[in-house]
């Protein structure tokens, strides 16, 4: 079972570094936080550095933040570039708002 695994994992890394630029991290999200989880988020955007991940409600925010070191070492293993951080937002959540007029 471990050699299928280890080939699996091999797999999926070639296909993350073909992934145009800033798709890996979202791709892999699925993948380095399982099935259960997957299904309760959505990775939302990557952009410099930072991996945005929408959640269903502050109790999931605050039990996936107790993870985060964990997935950002997987993630940070199968995609080619660093993800630096992972930022979980609530439904509607708005992070920053800014304004194109001086």
């Amino acid at each position: 079972m471990k050699h299928a695994a280890d080939g699996l994992n091999r797999i999926m890394a070639d296909l993350l570094r073909r992934a145009p630029d800033g798709d890996a991290a979202l791709m892999a999200w699925p993948l380095v936080c399982g099935p259960g989880v997957a299904a309760r988020t959505r990775a939302l955007g990557f952009s410099e550095g930072v991996l945005r991940v929408e959640v269903p409600d502050r109790a999931w925010r605050a039990q996936l933040c107790e993870l985060v070191a964990r997935y950002l070492a997987e993630i940070n293993d199968i995609v080619p570039y660093p993800v630096e951080k992972i930022v979980f937002t609530l439904p509607g959540e708005v992070l920053c708002q800014g304004s194109s007029n001086p």
